[in-house]
């Protein structure tokens, strides 16, 4: 289990000496790609090291043992813990998805459902953005197209992680599984019959790429200007500021209209495209691995849902990991970490299967 611990070890005391180096931080993306390989090894080398002491315990108190029978029990109580430290230390050795210590672009669009499902969009980025809140992440609305009655026929959130995250608690790593088909049934606003619809959002959770994640030709780029427009088609505003650019090899397009001048928008356009560049290229290196990412589907598809959130029942309910419970107004507060932590867990239980197999 523990053959590459050696190997980690030095690249562990490699880092810890390179970010003791002044001249190191004078390159930022440097320092901070250091830094975050640091902060993912420093829990394996730590238990580790307090396995190896248990190790040592375990035969002190043995040998302590043949004068004095209390070290027998101490004997047995360093062994229950030694076992423990193995078992962690598997957990933290099994190989990690390498983007779960990026931040994240979140996209969220309404799908079937008309006004109904824009309005259950806007409740989905209210109980994301509570969440990035109780979690102590920064957020940034960086385009929205508002539906009439004030939901979202789709809006794009960044979500920023502060400093260096522990390993598996980055942004990407908690929001991953939020992926896919969320479906809604309660009483519409609208309906004035008092019946139970059911209508659907779509999320998708890109990884934000940083400059040096991918390499954009300008060349390959079509950049269209036109005027924003708000809610009913109206025009916003008098000046073509609006701006979508497509990525010609790929036909991967991204937009942005929520700035007032055009470079602005020419600027968020041109991050939401680098993230969904850098998906589709882990997307396609990764097919062999089954990566997670690929169920986050593309379509809004009530057939297609990860999650049911049912309002006369006040129940939310996984249906990947069978998780379930009736807390649902706490769940769209930004609660969500019960749910959440049944993916992971879920994820985890099968990446050791898989490394065990």
């Amino acid at each position: 289990m523990f053959e590459a611990m050696d190997e980690l070890l030095a690249e562990h005391a490699d880092l810890e000496r390179q970010l003791a180096d002044p001249q190191v931080h004078a390159d930022q993306a440097r320092a901070r790609s250091l830094g975050r390989r640091y902060a993912e090894l420093s829990p394996i080398v730590e238990t580790h090291r307090a396995w190896l002491q248990a190790g040592d315990d375990i035969a002190a108190a043995r040998e302590l043992a043949a004068e004095d029978p209390d070290f027998a029990a101490e004997a047995v109580e360093q062994e229950a813990r030694r076992e423990e430290l193995a078992e962690k230390l598997r957990h933290l050795l099994v190989p990690r998805d390498p983007a779960d210590d990026k931040d994240v672009i979140l996209e969220i669009k309404a799908g079937e459902g008309g006004d109904e499902s824009a309005l259950f969009a806007g409740d989905l980025l209210r109980m994301y953005l509570r969440y990035a809140e109780r979690a102590g992440w920064k957020t940034e609305i960086i385009d929205a197209n508002e539906s009439d009655l004030g939901g979202y026929k789709d809006v794009s959130v960044a979500v920023k992680a502060k400093g260096t995250p522990a390993p598996g608690e980055g942004v990407f790593a908690r929001l991953k599984f939020e992926g896919g088909v969320h479906r809604v049934q309660r009483v519409p606003a609208t309906e004035s019959q008092g019946r139970i619809h059911t209508s659907a959002a779509g999320v998708l959770v890109l990884p934000e790429a940083e400059d040096v994640d991918v390499e954009i030709n300008p060349n390959d780029l079509r950049i269209d200007v036109y005027r924003s427009s708000g809610p009913g088609g109206q025009s916003v505003n008098t000046t073509d500021s609006a701006v979508r650019i497509t990525h010609l090899p790929t036909g991967v397009v991204a937009s942005c209209q929520n700035e007032k001048s055009q470079l602005q928008n020419k600027e968020q356009a041109m991050r939401i495209l680098r993230s969904r560049l850098l998906a589709a290229a882990q997307e396609e290196a990764e097919k062999e691995a089954a990566d997670q990412r690929r169920s986050q589907v593309r379509t809004v598809d009530r057939s297609e849902r990860i999650r049911t959130y049912n309002f006369p029942e006040n129940r939310i309910s996984d249906h990947r990991v069978g998780y379930k419970a009736y807390n649902l107004d706490q769940v769209l507060d930004g609660d969500i970490d019960a749910v959440v932590q049944a993916c992971v867990d879920a994820d985890m239980a099968a990446r050791l299967a898989h490394s065990n197999g």
